[in-house]
């Protein structure tokens, strides 16, 4: 038995590697493309995996992954997710998120796995008034960008495979994320960072656009419970209860950085900008018994102090550098990640 685990040099999914390739007593092979998000580095020092480099779009390289290392579980992270990216250019998303998770669906079908893990976003539903309820795994999907409507796209393929050919899938929705190795064009890093470079804190519209956030780490280990005891054919939204404007979030990064309010800079608001998404996570809890361990205070004050810790990454990440770490590691060794 072995898992794949696609996406897994991304922010959540290099997160998720953190948490299960140690323990684990069975392989965990990571498939990422490594596009501009994707980097290796966050994965240092982590053991008990193989790294394979390539494109799920790839159905050869899909077939040759899944007999050579007898796969039979799959947790599919491997996406495109910045919103501002995908109004410029959707073509990529379709092409990743649509295309891309309907090759991977056909590969796991032809190859027999046993259980995959469809890991989607908040987003697919669309955004609610202030007084609206919490989305529930119920709610319509109604995305209002081209990132949001690719996800809900291969939302739509994996219960179509569960639907007309029984095949073991789960969709998890989960809310915004923060936490270690996120990429800084995001909402928290990125602000973090311009704060401690005394830089312009850039704010959509009025700031008053609210999300529910959760820790990564809660939100991986939500995914874990999911792949061990998640039922085939279910949706399980993931939450962390956690409503916050985005303004009141930079103003308390910077009462944090003891930063003036002063390096706000209010911008045009991003087209079709979601007012607000708000996540009720009852189902999981419920039936899984998950609930999150990091209040989003305490979590955003960790998260501050590993982006100060961790200089080196994130200088690295906002240069470009990191993008030839696997040619500079590995290239001619014997042992080079396939």
């Amino acid at each position: 038995m072995s898992l794949l685990v696609t996406g897994g040099a991304g922010f959540i999914g290099s997160n998720f590697i953190r948490r299960v390739a140690p323990k684990s007593s069975e392989p965990v092979v990571v498939l990422d493309a490594l596009t501009y998000a994707g980097n290796l580095s966050s994965l240092d020092g982590v053991d008990g995996f193989t790294f394979v480099k390539g494109d799920i779009c790839d159905r050869d390289l899909l077939g040759r992954v899944l007999a050579e290392h007898a796969i039979d579980r799959i947790v599919h992270f491997a996406a495109e997710s910045h919103v501002d990216r995908s109004i410029h250019g959707p073509a990529q998303f379709i092409q990743t998120n649509v295309v891309g998770t309907a090759t991977l669906l056909e590969a796991a079908r032809a190859h027999g796995v046993l259980k995959f893990v469809h890991v989607s976003t908040d987003e697919v539903y669309g955004d609610l008034g202030p007084d609206e309820p919490a989305f529930t795994e119920e709610t319509p999907i109604r995305p209002r960008s081209p990132y949001s409507a690719s996800k809900a796209g291969s939302d739509h393929l994996v219960r179509a495979y569960f639907e007309t050919y029984g095949f073991p899938m789960v969709i998890t929705r989960c809310s915004n994320n923060y936490g270690p190795f996120q990429f800084p064009e995001k909402l928290i890093p990125l602000m973090i960072l311009n704060a401690l470079d005394g830089q312009r804190l850039p704010v959509y519209g009025d700031g008053l656009n609210v999300r529910d956030w959760i820790h990564v780490k809660d939100h991986c280990a939500a995914v874990e419970r999911v792949l061990q005891e998640g039922r085939s054919g279910e949706v399980y939204n993931i939450g962390g209860r956690a409503e916050r404007t985005n303004i009141s979030i930079v103003k308390e990064i910077l009462r944090l950085l003891q930063k003036p309010e002063s390096l706000i800079q209010f911008v045009q608001d991003r087209l079709g900008h979601d007012r607000r998404y708000a996540i009720d996570c009852t189902k999981i809890e419920r039936e899984l018994g998950f609930v999150p361990q990091h209040r989003f205070e305490n979590g955003l004050a960790e998260t501050i102090e590993w982006f100060r810790q961790n200089d080196v990454w994130c200088k690295r990440a906002r240069s470009g550098e990191y993008r030839d770490w696997y040619e500079r590691n590995y290239r001619g060794r014997k042992d080079a990640p396939k």
